[in-house]
């Protein structure tokens, strides 16, 4: 019903449109769902179920969070969304942009190039248009993926952050090496080498920590295991690498 639903409307309303309309919509949808087997930790809706994608994600009918985006949401409760604290988001969770714009205590900046988000700044990631040490915390989600100059994007987040800022990046992983070829520039190719249209790259963990390193960062890489139909419907595997600006610059 979920993806039905989805179709029809994208085809009637703007897609911008469709933005600011999704919570009303998504309250109607809701009382399909209540129960009392789940919960989102995002939004607290309890739930009898999450929705099932194609690519077998669990949605959350209330909010829209994924599962990557309920991570990285209790990761930040973690000690992280302490008063007065600066964060950069790049092309965020609409769910996640809702949560934290509404925290007086935090400064949320949310930026997007493409247009497709909900975002205030449109920075290009690989020239990020504001001074050095401006954010204490930076969100960098299935974004790299999509940068043909990765390195002189890291290199900007590693600028923009103070000393001592963390950012918090995840990707797409492969095991072995990164695979990327510049000269692969077709969607369907893209498709079919980098698992998505517009990506240009997929990337190891091991991979990509070098490259976090050797713009100066120093990485941690923070591994989740969980079961299959755990209670806030995390992905049963999932990685998240926590980059520091360090003091000196490798």
């Amino acid at each position: 019903m979920y993806l039905q639903l989805k179709l029809i409307l994208r085809r009637l309303l703007p897609v911008r449109f469709l933005y600011f309309l999704e919570p009303v919509i998504r309250k109607s949808l809701y009382i399909f769902y209540l129960g009392n087997g789940y919960q989102c930790n995002l939004c607290g809706a309890k739930l009898r179920r999450f929705i099932l994608l194609e690519n077998n994600e669990r949605l959350c009918p209330s909010c829209g969070s994924l599962p990557r985006t309920r991570r990285i949401y209790r990761i930040l409760q973690d000690g992280w969304l302490t008063p007065g604290v600066r964060i950069l988001d790049f092309s965020p969770s609409r769910s996640l942009f809702r949560k934290l714009k509404n925290k007086a205590s935090i400064e949320y900046v949310a930026s997007d190039l493409s247009g497709d988000f909900l975002a205030e700044k449109k920075y290009d990631i690989t020239q990020i248009e504001t001074n050095d040490a401006s954010f204490d915390l930076i969100i960098c989600y299935h974004v790299l993926e999509h940068i043909p100059d990765d390195q002189k994007a890291i290199q900007e987040l590693y600028r923009v952050l103070k000393q001592g800022g963390k950012c918090f990046i995840q990707t797409p992983f492969k095991e072995g090496d990164i695979y990327e070829n510049s000269s692969i520039t077709a969607p369907d190719e893209r498709l079919k080498h980098f698992g998505q249209e517009d990506h240009v790259r997929i990337y190891s963990v091991t991979g990509l920590v070098k490259r976090l390193e050797r713009s100066g960062f120093q990485v941690k890489i923070l591994s989740f295991e969980e079961e299959r139909n755990n209670s806030n419907g995390f992905s049963e595997k999932e990685v998240v690498l926590v980059c520091k600006k360090s003091s000196l610059k490798l």
